[in-house]
C-alpha cells in the first residue's frame, strides 16, 4: 500500500488526485489527523485513518501495511511548534511498520547553515533519514509559486510591492510538485537520498514578478525597498507570530544568498513535460 500524510492539505491532495492516475484507489492509504475531511476519498475506496504526528501510536495504526510512505513534512515551527520531534516521530513509526520506502518533502534550501530556518529542519530530517536504515527519498521541492502571491498579496493589490532585497527563484508551483511526488511515490522512477532541485524552468525576482503582473493585470505595479526592521516591525503589529516572522525574515535572506535560484531539468525530465511557467500562473491566479 501507497500511504499518503497531510492528505487533507493543499499539496496532499494534489498529490492523491496525481496518485490515482497511477495506481487503482485499493492501494492508497491516507493519513490525516481528521478523517472526516477526506470522507470524499473513502468513498472511492482510498483507505483513510487517522494518523498524528503528536501522537505516534495512531501513526503505527495508520501506516498498518505501508510499502511506500510519502512523508509531507510539518508546518509547526510557523506556529511555535517543533517539527523535528513530529519527524522523528514519523521516521520511528515507519521502521516500526516496516516501510520499504520513505520519501520526504523537503526543499531547496535544505541545508544545515540555510538562511531559511525551515531548510535547517529539512537538513535536519534528512540526516534522520539517512540514519535511520530505510530506504529514502528526500523530493527537493523548488519555492511555491502560491507563496509568491501569498507574501506579496496586498502589495500587488495596492501597486507596489514593498520588501526587502530579495534574489531570483525558481517558482514551482504545486500542482507540477504534486505531479512528481506522485509519479516517485509510484514507482515511475527511484531516487535514493535527496533529488535534484524540483523546480520550475525560470528563476525570477520580486522585480520580475512586478514587471509580469504589471502586464497581466494591465495595472502599474512597482517594486520597492523597505529594511528588515521595518518589516519585522510592520508584522509584529500586525500580530504574526514569532516563527512566522523568522521564516519571512529568512526567505530574503536566503533569496538573497542564491538558496532558491537554482534551475534544473529533473521535474520536467520525469513528468516529460515543461514545468508550468510563473507567467501562466500568475495569468490564472490575477485574472
Amino acid at each position: 500500500m501507497l500511504i499518503v500524510t497531510g492528505a487533507s492539505g493543499q499539496l496532499g491532495r494534489k498529490i492523491i488526485d496525481n496518485l490515482l492516475l497511477h495506481v487503482p484507489a485499493e492501494r492508497i492509504g491516507v493519513s490525516v489527523r481528521d478523517p472526516a475531511r477526506v470522507a470524499d476519498l473513502s468513498a472511492i475506496g482510498v483507505r483513510v485513518r487517522r494518523g498524528d504526528y503528536d501522537d505516534p501510536e495512531s501513526l503505527v495504526q495508520a501506516w498498518e501495511g505501508a510499502e511506500r510512505l510519502l512523508l509531507v513534512s510539518s508546518n509547526a515551527a510557523a506556529t511555535g511548534g517543533d517539527p523535528l520531534r513530529q519527524h522523528a516521530a514519523a521516521v520511528a513509526a515507519a521502521r516500526e511498520v516496516g516501510v520499504k520506502r520513505v520519501l520526504y518533502t523537503s526543499q531547496v534550501s535544505s541545508c544545515a547553515r540555510s538562511h531559511f530556518p525551515p531548510g535547517r529542519d529539512h537538513a535536519a530530517t534528512e540526516a534522520m533519514l539517512a540514519e535511520s536504515g530505510l530506504a529514502w527519498t528526500a523530493m527537493r521541492h523548488g519555492f511555491y509559486a502560491a507563496s509568491a502571491l501569498m507574501m506579496n498579496a496586498r502589495g500587488l493589490e495596492a501597486g507596489t510591492i514593498a520588501a526587502p532585497q530579495d534574489g531570483k527563484v525558481a517558482w514551482t508551483t504545486h500542482d507540477d510538485l504534486a505531479a512528481i511526488d506522485a509519479a516517485l511515490l509510484a514507482g515511475v522512477e527511484v531516487i535514493d537520498g535527496p533529488t535534484p532541485p524540483l523546480t520550475g524552468d525560470e528563476a525570477l525576482d520580486l522585480a520580475d514578478l512586478a514587471r509580469l503582473a504589471s502586464v497581466i493585470t494591465g495595472k502599474s505595479i512597482s517594486r520597492t525597498f523597505i529594511s528588515e526592521k521595518e518589516m519585522e516591525a510592520n508584522a509584529q503589529r500586525g500580530n504574526v507570530p514569532e516563527g512566522s516572522i523568522a521564516v519571512m525574515l529568512g526567505y530574503y535572506r536566503a533569496a538573497r544568498a542564491g538558496e532558491f535560484e537554482t534551475v534544473d531539468p529533473t521535474l520536467g525530465n520525469i513528468l516529460g513535460r515543461a514545468p508550468e511557467s510563473m507567467r501562466v500562473f500568475l495569468q490564472e491566479s490575477l485574472r
